[in-house]
């Protein structure tokens, strides 16, 4: 598995043979970040269920500020940090272990990917009602596209979303409503880094 762009572009990164993580595909991966070129500069990332990490690196690689990884699995949490360590990334990421919805009632980023094993579906509600509730303005999930999640978890809409063979991208970003949006800069909402 390589970084398909960005500084880092073709640096092969570690994976784990043999384990129940299932990478996103190059070619799908290349299309979430062609999509999120224009708002990824200088935002925070987050990858949850990040496997190897393949994605936040990706996004580090193409110039977001920071990465939030979220893995459950101690041994893929081990090769996030020895992939981060690799490019001389571990200043600009924070890995966690633990359950998803456990990390993300205390993690905050502008951009928030995830990948569940598509066999959890109760997963995908869990997390995006938690993903609602933290005020993430954008978020991304890869799902197979024989589940259909909902076009909406409170106040994030899906807009938009790309198949590519079983596997499907679905966009959603957070309706703001004019009562609540008193010069609100989200300044407060940076994460953790």
């Amino acid at each position: 598995m390589r970084v398909i762009g960005g500084e880092f572009r073709s640096r092969r990164l570690k994976s784990l043979p043999g384990l129940e993580t299932r990478p996103t595909p190059d070619r799908l991966r290349e299309t979430l970040f062609n999509v999120i070129a224009s708002r990824l500069a200088g935002c925070v990332f987050m990858d949850i269920y990040a496997g190897t990490g393949a994605v936040g690196i990706e996004a580090l690689s193409r110039g977001a500020r920071g990465c939030i990884f979220i893995e459950k699995n101690s041994r893929a949490v081990e090769v996030i940090h020895e992939n981060l360590a690799t490019l001389g990334l571990a200043g600009r990421a924070e890995v966690f272990t633990g359950k998803a919805a456990k990390v993300l009632e205390r993690a905050h980023a502008d951009i928030a990917f995830l990948d569940p094993p598509y066999e959890l579906s109760k997963e995908y509600e869990a997390t995006m009602n938690v993903l609602e509730r933290s005020e993430t303005p954008l978020v991304i999930a890869q799902h197979s596209s024989r589940f259909k999640p909902q076009e909406e978890y409170g106040r994030l809409r899906r807009y938009r979303a790309i198949k590519q063979g079983d596997n499907v991208l679905s966009l959603y970003q957070r309706q703001v409503h004019e009562d609540h949006n008193h010069g609100h800069t989200g300044e407060h909402e940076q994460s953790l880094l």
